[in-house]
């Protein structure tokens, strides 16, 4: 929970994929905080994509509650942009000349990733990438290039080119949503409560469990 370009309160998990769990008892927890101290609720922000098909599921449906329910807008900010505020707030030694290339783990050897410059304008928009030596070469070849998110530490041996920086510890926390939020809520960018869907990228493909692909039953 943000005021005034300040976090006056932050809950976090790092343990795994505990939406299901932790999401609504954050949420309550920063409710009450808000009440309790008196501190009107303005908009609501949500991180729209890619990722997780049931973590944006559930954090998804719990801000459209919260929206509906206070009578706030709803703000979506990407997930790929989010991984980059971080990086622009604490990262003072990249150049003025960098581009960025947040990385979401997907499977295997693929990411999800896009190409910003500094000032978080897309160069390339958001795709699924198999990571071989020569994927962004492009990009490589014109600038230094930072690569970052949890898809970036598979893809450390693979992208030798001289070009590429590796950043650790970079992750989309809802903390930083902030800037982007107030950046779309000046422009009045604002998504509808009741049809908005998250960023999937890729359709969702249910899968058996292991032990009943080879049961005879």
């Amino acid at each position: 929970m943000s005021e005034d370009a300040h976090v006056i309160f932050e809950q976090t998990d790092t343990e795994g994929p505990n939406h299901a769990t932790r999401c609504g008892v954050f949420v309550e927890e920063a409710l009450s905080f808000a009440e309790s101290h008196a501190i009107p609720l303005d908009a609501v922000a949500i991180s729209q994509g890619p990722g997780s098909y049931t973590g944006l599921r559930i954090g998804v449906s719990m801000a459209k509650g919260v929206a509906y329910g206070r009578g706030v807008p709803l703000v979506a900010v990407s997930t790929l942009e989010l991984l980059c505020v971080p990086v622009l707030l604490y990262h003072d030694e990249i150049p003025e000349d960098a581009l960025f290339v947040p990385m979401i783990d997907a499977r295997r050897m693929e990411v999800y990733a896009a190409v910003y410059d500094r000032s978080l304008r897309p160069l390339r928009d958001v795709q699924a990438d198999i990571v071989e030596a020569d994927t962004y070469r492009e990009w490589l070849d014109r600038a230094p290039v930072y690569f970052f998110g949890d898809g970036a530490a598979k893809c450390r041996d693979i992208i030798t080119h001289p070009n590429a920086h590796f950043l650790e510890g970079i992750h989309p926390l809802a903390k930083h949503m902030y800037p982007l939020a107030a950046r779309a809520l000046s422009k009045n960018e604002t998504v509808d409560v009741a049809y908005f869907e998250p960023f999937y990228l890729k359709d969702f493909v249910a899968t058996k469990p292991k032990d009943l692909l080879h049961s005879n039953i």
